[in-house]
Order: C-alpha cells, then sequence, then structure tokens
C-alpha cells in the first residue's frame, strides 16, 4: 500500500508544484537578502574580468596558432622541393668529378667549355633554392655535418677531415644530406723519403 500512496504522490503534479512553490520564494528572500547592490556590482566585476581574461587567452592562442601554421606552411614550401634538389645536387656532383678528371687540354675545348656553363647554372639554381654546399675538407669534424666512413693517416690532426667521398648539402640551414668524408687518425702518412 505504501508504494502505490509513493506511486501517487509522483504521479501528482499539483503536489510537486506546491512543494516547489514553497521552497522558491524562500530560497530567493534569503539570496537577495544576503547580496546587497555593491555585493552584486563586485561579484558582476569579478565575472566580467574572468571573462575578459578567458577572452584574452583565447585570443592569444589563436594568433600563436595562426603564426605557428603560417609558419609550418611557409616551410612546407619552401622544403618541398628537397628530393628534386637532391637529384640535382647528384647531377652536379657528377660535373664535378668528371671535371675533376678532365685533363687541362680538354677543359680548353668550346664543348667542354658550354658543358661547365651547365653545370654552372644547375648550381646557380641550387642556391637560388637555398641549397648551399658543405665546406669539410680541413674542419674539425662535426657529427651534425660529416658522416666519417673511414678514419685514415694523413697530413691534418687528429679528427679533422682529410678527404672527402661525397659532397653534403644544406637547405635553408637545414642539413639535407651531410657530407661523407674520411677523418685523419693523427699520424702522419709515410713517405718515400722517410
Amino acid at each position: 500500500m505504501s508504494k502505490k500512496k509513493n506511486k501517487d504522490k509522483s504521479m501528482n503534479p499539483d503536489i510537486d508544484e506546491k512543494n516547489a512553490k514553497a521552497i522558491e520564494p524562500e530560497a530567493a528572500d534569503t539570496a537577495q537578502a544576503e547580496t546587497s547592490p555593491e555585493a552584486r556590482i563586485s561579484q558582476l566585476e569579478t565575472e566580467v574580468n574572468e571573462l575578459n581574461d578567458k577572452y584574452l587567452r583565447a585570443m592569444a592562442e589563436f594568433e600563436n596558432y595562426r603564426k605557428r601554421s603560417i609558419a609550418e606552411k611557409a616551410d612546407w614550401i619552401r622544403l618541398a622541393t628537397q628530393k628534386l634538389a637532391l637529384e640535382i645536387c647528384d647531377v652536379v656532383d657528377n660535373f664535378e668529378r668528371a671535371f675533376s678528371n678532365a685533363k687541362p687540354a680538354d677543359l680548353a675545348n668550346p664543348f667542354v667549355q658550354g658543358i661547365q656553363l651547365i653545370e654552372k647554372q644547375l648550381a646557380k639554381a641550387l642556391e637560388k633554392e637555398g641549397v648551399k654546399k658543405i665546406e669539410a675538407l680541413g674542419k674539425d669534424f662535426d657529427p651534425v655535418f660529416h658522416d666519417a666512413l673511414a678514419h685514415i693517416p694523413s697530413e691534418f690532426e687528429e679528427n679533422t677531415v682529410a678527404a672527402i667521398i661525397q659532397n653534403g648539402y644544406t637547405m635553408h640551414d637545414k642539413v639535407i644530406r651531410p657530407v661523407r668524408v674520411a677523418v685523419s687518425n693523427g699520424t702522419k702518412i709515410n713517405t718515400q723519403e722517410e
């Protein structure tokens, strides 16, 4: 029976509304009595300051996001040609190898001179894209820029680049291919006189 009475009370909305109306005026009177106009103004000023702070933080975060995304897009654009640049670097390296093995008489040939101009044109095109050859011979070994493949005796001091095996390149100050080098072990090369 008691369950039936509870169901009747919950089913009767008039009973709940009367109880709610009786409680609401008491809570409203208490809230109004506790907050004076000065206290309410102070409370609203605090809320305004908090909302203003949240707004400024959101704007700062959005501005940082915008700057970061612009920088990322600029990097993507600059580095989009990286793979092509490396392919062209290989071609420039092959030109360099060919000219280093040519005889002085061959270099006087107009055809060979035309090929040298093409090699220079390729090097300038790479330079326009921000690609630079890493100079390493005679410099101290630096694992950021150099990839050591051998440790050899030479006239250079220990841990100095003694020979370049393959040229390395940077693109916009980022290493896209390290220089493959042979590093001096500090011992002199034996000569015939010794």
